[in-house]
C-alpha cells in the first residue's frame, strides 16, 4: 500500500467501492464512484502497488499526453480517496480495476486498510448485463450481510449463483472481518452495453443515497440519462427486430411488476424529491 496523504481521524466512516471490468457493465458502477469523487471533492489517500495484482499485458498502463508532450504513464491499480459530507460523516471511496491475480491478498490488503480506518460499513457497487428494457426503471438487486437490510432498502434480493468477480470475493472477506456489507447491482440492457450507461449509474447512485441516508447532487446525470434513453429509442426505431424485442421485454417486465411494488417505487421517489427540496 502506497500512502499518498495523511488521513485525519475519520467520523463514522463508510466505504463505497466499485471496480472496472467484469463487475462493471456499461461502466455504471465505476461511474458512481467517479461522480462522487467529483461532487464531494475527494482527496486521494492511498493506492495499491499494481505490480502485485495486475498483468500488464492484459491490463495495460496508459501514456498520458498534454500539449503534445508525454506526461508519463498511469498504471492500472486501485486508488482510495476520502471525503467529508456536510453532515460531518466521512466516506472512503475505492475506485479500482479488477485485479488479474492474487485476489485473496488483494482483498486482505483492502480490508486491512478499512480496519485501520475504523470502517464499520461497506457498500459495494456492480453492474451486470441483463434482459432489461431500457425504457423502464433500471432494476437494482442487492445482497447484504444483514438480510434485514435488503428488505429495509426495498431491494430485490440477489439470487445469482455461479462465477463471481472481485466484488463477490471482497464481500466475503468483509463479512469474515465482521464488516457490515451491502452490494448493489444495476441491470444494464444487454443490447446496449457500450459505456457509458448513465441511467444505470443514476439508479445505483439513488440506492447509495438510501444506504447512506444522504442527498447527493446529481449534476448533469439526469439529463444524460434522458439523452441516453432517447438515443436508444431512436436506434431501436430504425431496426424493426430490435423494436419488437424491446416491446417483448417491456411486456415481460410489466407483467411481473406488482401494483404494490410500483406504489412503493413512487413513494420512494417522492421522498427523494422532498429531501432534495429540503437541502436546496
Amino acid at each position: 500500500m502506497v500512502e499518498l496523504e495523511s488521513v485525519p481521524e475519520l467520523v463514522d466512516p463508510v466505504v463505497v467501492a466499485a471496480f472496472e471490468g467484469w463487475n462493471d457493465a456499461g461502466e455504471a458502477a465505476s461511474g458512481v464512484i467517479g461522480h462522487l469523487e467529483s461532487i464531494w471533492e475527494a482527496v486521494p489517500i492511498a493506492e495499491l502497488d499494481p505490480d502485485d495484482y495486475y498483468d500488464f499485458q492484459v491490463t495495460r498502463p496508459l501514456i498520458e499526453m498534454a500539449d503534445g508532450e508525454s506526461r508519463g504513464i498511469t498504471w492500472p491499480t486501485t486508488r482510495v480517496s476520502w471525503a467529508r459530507l456536510p453532515s460531518g460523516r466521512d466516506v472512503v471511496l475505492v475506485h479500482g480495476i479488477e485485479p488479474n491475480m492474487r485476489w485473496r491478498s488483494f482483498c486482505r490488503e483492502l480490508v486491512g486498510l478499512m480496519l485501520e480506518l475504523e470502517v464499520k460499513n461497506v457498500v459495494l457497487l456492480g453492474a451486470l448485463l441483463a434482459d432489461a428494457p431500457h425504457t423502464r426503471p433500471v432494476p437494482v438487486t442487492g445482497a447484504a450481510s444483514d438480510a434485514g437490510l435488503v428488505t429495509t432498502l426495498h431491494l430485490e434480493p440477489a439470487r445469482y449463483e455461479g462465477p463471481t468477480g472481485i466484488l463477490g470475493v471482497l464481500q466475503d472477506a468483509c463479512s469474515k472481518a465482521d464488516l457490515s456489507t451491502v452490494s448493489l447491482w444495476a441491470a444494464v440492457p444487454h443490447y446496449v452495453a457500450s459505456p457509458p450507461s448513465p441511467k444505470a449509474t443514476l439508479a445505483l447512485l439513488r440506492r447509495v443515497e438510501d444506504v447512506l441516508d444522504v442527498t447527493v447532487p446529481l449534476g448533469e446525470l439526469p439529463e444524460e440519462a434522458r439523452a441516453w434513453e432517447n438515443g436508444v429509442n431512436e436506434l431501436a426505431e430504425e431496426d424493426s427486430e430490435v423494436a419488437e424485442y424491446v416491446r417483448s421485454l417491456e411486456e415481460q417486465k410489466d407483467a411481473l411488476e406488482l401494483p404494490e411494488a410500483s406504489g412503493d417505487a413512487i413513494a420512494r421517489e417522492f421522498e427523494r424529491y422532498l429531501r432534495r427540496r429540503e437541502t436546496g
